[in-house]
């Protein structure tokens, strides 16, 4: 497989757990449209994480199919038909599963990179 295959391939496995627990979260107090789930995502990691319609839009379809979050048609403010997402119960407690991992995993990462008393290379 090439270089660029196995890149892309870690990058869309990787992306694809991340991508869903931020998209949870970023509707878990207030029901979003998805212009809004990628500006709250955008904004709350200042600026560093940007997630493009391609990414977004069959992200939330997976979970909505997967009954994380529901989504029902509303007129937004300047008078257009939009989707909105709102997270589930059952949505709420896979992103409450999905953070305990997260922390778990980021943990034992940091205790690896963080390692003291061997050669930095």
């Amino acid at each position: 497989m090439p270089l660029a295959s196995v890149r892309r391939s870690n990058r869309l496995d990787l992306l694809q757990g991340t991508l869903d627990m931020l998209i949870l979260r970023a509707v878990r107090s207030t029901p979003q449209h998805g212009y809004g789930i990628s500006q709250a995502i955008r904004l709350h990691s200042a600026d560093l994480l940007q997630v493009d319609t391609g990414s977004l839009y069959p992200a939330m379809h997976r979970l909505e199919r997967q009954g994380w979050i529901r989504a029902e048609w509303k007129v937004s403010g300047n008078n257009q038909r939009v989707r909105v997402y709102q997270l589930t119960a059952a949505g709420r407690k896979h992103l409450a599963a999905a953070r305990a991992r997260w922390t778990q995993l980021s943990t034992a990462i940091a205790g690896i990179l963080n390692r003291t008393g061997e050669n930095e290379a």
